[in-house]
């Protein structure tokens, strides 16, 4: 059966580095992976919050 190189680079990666998919997860969980939002937290967070004036640059003049 035919395998590209890259095919064959990636199986023999796997093969030398057995614990590779575990880390490649573990970095996705880190950056990409988010925890449920709760909304009452987020609503009292927005509550909080100190309205921003129109034209913000110029708030001084």
């Amino acid at each position: 059966m035919y395998q590209s190189d890259i095919t064959q680079f990636l199986n023999q990666l796997k093969e030398q580095k057995p614990q590779l998919e575990d880390e490649q997860r573990r970095g996705r969980a880190l950056l990409w992976d988010k925890q449920p939002i709760d909304l009452d937290e987020r609503s009292e967070q927005q509550a909080a919050r100190v309205k921003q004036t129109s034209y913000v640059y110029y708030q001084n003049f």
